[in-house]
């Protein structure tokens, strides 16, 4: 499989298909909805709400924290996370655009 040419694209395309990948699986949106209701929490809370190992649910968490999705503080010996708002405001603005542009071009009824 051929590279992805990420710098053809502008750096906020990238950022936003960097989100979009990270939420890209079932149990990183379980993750995030998990922590949206709960605030906070460590990893261990987590692990006790999925049906996945340990290693698996830190590698999603991983993945999300890359992402600027959550953050992660270190209390004792646990890390404990939490949501990352600037992350979600690149979401939202993101979609907030994508809807406005997708409504103003649908009255036009000029689609295939």
């Amino acid at each position: 499989m051929g590279a992805s040419k990420t710098e053809h694209f502008t750096e906020h395309q990238n950022q936003i298909a960097l989100l979009a990948k990270a939420m890209g699986h079932p149990a990183r949106i379980a993750i995030l909805e998990f922590l949206l209701e709960a605030k906070s929490c460590i990893c261990g809370d987590i692990v006790n709400e999925l049906p996945l190992a340990q290693p698996t649910v830190s590698q999603h968490l991983k993945e999300l924290k890359n992402a600027g999705l959550i953050k992660g503080n270190i209390e004792g010996n646990a890390i404990c996370y939490c949501i990352n708002k600037e992350g979600f405001e690149k979401i939202k603005t993101f979609f907030e655009t994508l809807t406005c542009k997708s409504t103003a071009s649908s009255s036009n009824e000029s689609c295939c």
